[in-house]
């Protein structure tokens, strides 16, 4: 019987073996000459597949007997039927397919050929579905889980070897493996290609852009102008002693080779030591000191053989403003030529520095420049400068942090912001002395104080001391009718709240000046004016 026009096999199967009819189940072959078994009644093909069948006969429930299934073949293919109705002869007795089936698919009759076998033989057809069972009849199990293609559904029986998805997981667990593997390994290249593109923007030679060349001269007012000017004028000073060695600053007064520096820097040297003078150029030279004052905290020294120098321009610094800019140079550190800026925080900061040795003849007193501009250890004798390039003043002092007092900035103390600076008219007086004559000259008032007074204002002493009279005979206090005891609360109209401050505010000024004092005696005050006199220096 052929096979519906509409109903053509899957090309995809052609390879595959014919299907054996699921209903059907071929026995042993009966001896020659014997009765064969008789089949059970097959439905017509017209039935349909959903018709009843037949009760079932004993032949067709009990299983003939047979040898028993090899396992050896539990995975042979099974038998083929051959087209035209005719069967394989090994289809017609396996020996190794044994199991019963309980009902006969729906098949299509056809009649027997071969003469010597009146038997009906019935030949399967492939197109139709499954037969139902009969009933009270469970339909037979196939062991060895054949598979038909042409079924209508196809169907498993082993559950544990064709359950979808069992035998897969291993490989799937292993390409979702592989997959997770590709993509981190993918990331982290494509990560790293990435960050150098936007590192190097791009995967050529990196070139960063930059400005071209420019102009080295700078404004003369600024910083940098004013540095360019001025450091072929400072100096760095090495100065060793029997006892002691130290690092300072010092700039250029004249073409003669004199240069203006702190005592404090030259005094390790005392009479036998040495001072090397290192120039801006790198160039070096031995100095002598010509004069010092510890007073004043001032000293000057001179170089040999050296010729070309140039003198740092003085200023004024009776026209510095508080807020006015400034440029300090100095060596901290040892740091020759370093440079650092700020502005004038205030005026006439009556300090005192030095009081290393007991009778306090090292104490200098200064009516100084108070600047923000940091100086620290090796600063010392440097240039304070305006914002034309003068010097205005000579660094001096700085107050330390940890010892909450004004100190020459020899130590090892940092800036905390708050340097001072020996204003330069002082400073020019003093070294015009010094270099005249080797001695500076102290503006006195012929009085001595009670440094012990813990009132306001400074206190003449009441009684002759160690030092002499309190008030010195012909000497300009007496002169001016100062008196034992009498308490000199202001100089010039500004207010003094201690003996220190009287001494600055007198230093400030040069022998031979006039000043006005406010007194206070017996609760009254009144006012005084005389000439200052003068006593040598150190």
């Amino acid at each position: 019987m052929s096979p519906p026009p509409d109903a053509v096999p899957d090309p995809a199967f052609a390879d595959a073996p014919p299907p054996v009819p699921q209903g059907q189940h071929p026995g042993p072959t009966p001896a020659h000459g014997t009765a064969p078994v008789p089949h059970a009644p097959v439905p017509s093909a017209t039935a349909g597949p959903h018709a009843p069948a037949p009760p079932p006969s004993a032949s067709s429930v009990s299983p003939p007997r047979g040898p028993v299934p090899d396992p050896a073949f539990a995975d042979a293919p099974p038998p083929v039927p051959r087209a035209g109705g005719e069967q394989h002869p090994a289809a017609a007795a396996p020996a190794y397919d044994t199991a019963p089936r309980a009902a006969a698919p729906a098949t299509t009759a056809v009649p027997a050929t071969p003469p010597s076998d009146p038997s009906p033989v019935t030949v399967p057809d492939p197109w139709a579905g499954p037969a139902a069972p009969a009933p009270g009849v469970e339909p037979a199990v196939d062991p060895w889980g054949r598979y038909d293609p042409w079924a209508a559904t196809a169907q498993h029986h082993d559950p544990a070897d064709r359950a979808p998805g069992r035998r897969r997981r291993p490989a799937a667990k292993v390409l979702v493996g592989g997959a997770l593997l590709i993509a981190l390994v993918s990331g982290g290249i494509g990560g790293a290609v990435g960050a150098h593109l936007e590192r190097n923007g791009g995967m050529g030679t990196v070139e960063l852009p930059q400005a071209g060349p420019e102009a080295a001269e700078r404004d003369r007012d600024s910083v940098a102008g004013i540095a360019a000017r001025a450091l072929p004028s400072v100096v760095t000073l090495h100065v060793s002693g029997s006892e002691a060695a130290g690092t300072g600053t010092g700039f250029v007064l004249d073409d003669r080779g004199h240069i203006l520096t702190n005592n404090h820097v030259v005094e390790p040297a005392g009479s036998g030591g040495e001072i090397t003078v290192t120039f801006n150029s790198g160039d070096t030279a031995e100095a002598e000191v010509v004069g010092r004052d510890s007073g004043y905290d001032l000293a000057v020294v001179k170089v040999k053989g050296v010729t070309g120098l140039t003198p740092m321009p003085l200023g004024n610094s009776e026209n510095v403003r508080v807020g006015d800019p400034v440029v300090a140079i100095g060596a901290p550190f040892d740091l020759a030529g370093t440079v650092t800026s700020g502005i004038i925080s205030a005026k006439e900061r009556p300090i005192t520095a030095g009081g290393e040795e007991g009778d306090a003849s090292d104490v200098s007193y200064v009516d100084a420049l108070q600047t923000d501009a940091p100086i620290n250890p090796g600063n010392s004798g440097g240039p304070l400068l305006d914002a034309r390039g003068r010097a205005i003043g000579i660094n001096s002092a700085i107050r330390s942090a940890d010892s909450g007092s004004a100190e020459s900035d020899g130590g090892q103390a940092g800036s905390i912001g708050l340097g001072f600076a020996i204003p330069i008219n002082q400073g020019k007086r003093v070294a015009e002395e010094l270099i005249n004559t080797g001695r500076a000259t102290h503006p006195v008032i012929g009085i001595t104080l009670d440094m012990n007074y813990t009132g306001d204002g400074a206190r003449v002493s009441a009684k002759d001391g160690d030092g002499g009279p309190a008030v010195t005979t012909g000497g300009p206090g007496t002169k001016a009718g100062i008196k034992p005891g009498d308490v000199i609360t202001a100089v010039d109209g500004q207010r003094v709240h201690s003996g220190e401050e009287l001494i600055v505010k007198t230093r400030a000024h040069r022998p031979g000046d006039r000043l006005e004092l406010t007194l206070e005696r017996d609760g009254k005050e009144t006012k005084v004016s005389l000439v200052l006199g003068s006593s040598g220096g150190d």
